[in-house]
């Protein structure tokens, strides 16, 4: 009800209180030049440099906040609730172990408060994990069990802290009572690869903080690279909104230097596929994602981008997560870097392993190819001779006509065993070509020159 709160704010006596009502509602109707005229009318006292400290938080000005509330705790440490407010922006800047320490100063003469209990759960779960948070909130639950709006916050960062255990029991119906509710919501729909649902949640939202930015970039650009559709011009659109987005949060003076904002600029450049500009930003904040897949996942696919296999091959390894490791995209690049790396047995190996699909077809036209590319004839030839098998394409009969020829070559100059001519001629013969009788006959004359029993 800003509207009527306005009006009625107007009709009052002119005073320091009025302006800082209207100052407030000016945010609200997210009118910049009203605003600014009631920032110009306020005063250095107490109230006013609150009321600005607050709007500075309500605008993502965190540190700006900050200043104003440690100059007034320096003129009045009995007002050691500010200690909460300067916590809380330190936690919005990912200070987290500073927001803990400012946070003691309060808890310290107030051990059972529920904003700062709260407060410094959230700063466990974002320094340490799920069970130091949860541990923070289970003595809390039975005392807000008559405060709804606490009782509704700790069950909502409860399923945070369980890594969304509980969502849709809990998320749903808090969407219009918490503002994180939503974002925590399309998170976890994204987790459960439930990427229209997170769409319809978050589409309508204007992003106004570095979140919401992310989270609207997020799902654009998982619609965009969905593989089970084709490319079309809605998609491209998603990917560039994406890319917007990113840029927007990436290149802003608050989130530049934080690790969302890196991970952002990093995103960004990935959908432009400027990987070297990637890499700048992954290498900037490797130290903390060591052993995180997703991160790993994609700092690997920007080094093999580059023809940095050998590395890529090496962060590939410490993915963990099954389902990275089943998707098509990392099979296909792991199985690239071991063949650049001269391993093509091991990135023939992981096609052995795999079920008949589009999929497989792919990844053997990969192995075809990239074998050939690299002198890895023997495996070309195998590669090229399935792919013949299931696709009579005149081009697979090229491939494997000149990866037979390569392997021939390769056993003359001593580089592969003899007893490899055997099985190139068996793969020839795979073949009705009036050219597979000249070949084998070229092979079996040199093999019976050099004692190759064939």
């Amino acid at each position: 009800m800003y509207t009527e709160a306005d009006e009625s704010a107007k009709k009052g006596p002119k005073s320091r209180l009025q302006n800082r009502i209207l100052f407030h509602l000016s945010h609200k109707f997210n009118d910049e030049n009203r605003l600014m005229g009631h920032h110009q009318k306020l005063q250095d006292i107490l109230e006013d440099q609150l009321t600005l400290a607050s709007i500075h938080y309500l605008r993502n000005h965190y540190q700006e906040a900050i200043d104003i509330y440690k100059r007034i705790l320096l003129e009045n440490r009995e007002y050691i609730a500010l200690n909460v407010y300067v916590a809380l922006c330190y936690y919005k800047l990912d200070y987290f172990d500073v927001s803990q320490e400012v946070l003691i100063n309060y808890l310290n003469q107030y051990p059972d408060s529920i904003s700062a209990l709260n407060l410094k759960s959230c700063n466990n779960y974002r320094l340490y994990n799920g069970k130091a948070a949860e541990s923070e909130l289970k003595s809390l639950l039975e005392e807000v069990a008559t405060n709804h709006y606490a009782s509704d916050l700790i069950k909502h960062n409860l399923v945070v802290f369980r890594s969304g255990e509980g969502a849709l029991q809990v998320l749903p119906a808090l969407v219009d009572v918490i503002p994180e509710a939503r974002l925590n919501l399309v998170i976890y729909y994204l987790k459960q690869d439930n990427v229209q649902e997170a769409y319809n949640l978050i589409k309508d939202i204007e992003p106004s903080c570095p979140q919401e930015y992310i989270l609207k970039g997020v799902v654009n650009a998982k619609i965009g690279q969905e593989s089970n559709s084709p490319n079309t011009p809605e998609k491209r659109e998603h990917l560039k909104v994406a890319q917007q987005y990113f840029q927007l949060v990436g290149g802003s003076a608050s989130e530049c230097d934080t690790i969302p904002g890196r991970q952002c600029m990093a995103a960004c450049f990935f959908l432009l596929r400027q990987f070297e500009d990637v890499l700048i930003y992954l290498n900037s904040i490797k130290s903390y994602y060591y052993n995180d897949d997703t991160f790993n996942y994609d700092f690997a696919q920007a080094k093999a981008a580059i023809g940095a296999y050998k590395e890529a091959e090496e962060i590939f390894m410490l993915i963990q997560s099954d389902k990275v490791k089943s998707d098509y995209c990392y099979i296909s690049w792991l199985a690239r870097c071991y063949i650049m790396n001269q391993k093509p047995r091991e990135a023939w190996e992981m096609y052995l392993k795999m079920d008949t699909s589009g999929d497989s077809f792919s990844l053997l036209q990969l192995i075809a190819n990239d074998c050939y590319k690299m002198g890895h004839f023997y495996y070309a030839a195998k590669a090229f001779d399935l792919l013949e098998r299931l696709d009579s394409s005149p081009e697979y009969w090229e491939g494997k006509r000149g990866a037979c020829v390569g392997v021939f070559q390769q056993i003359i100059a001593g580089r592969e065993p003899k007893e490899t001519l055997r099985e190139i001629i068996v793969l020839l013969r795979n073949t009705s070509n009036p050219q597979v009788e000249f070949l084998t006959k070229t092979f079996k004359k040199w093999g019976k020159d050099n004692r190759v029993t064939i």
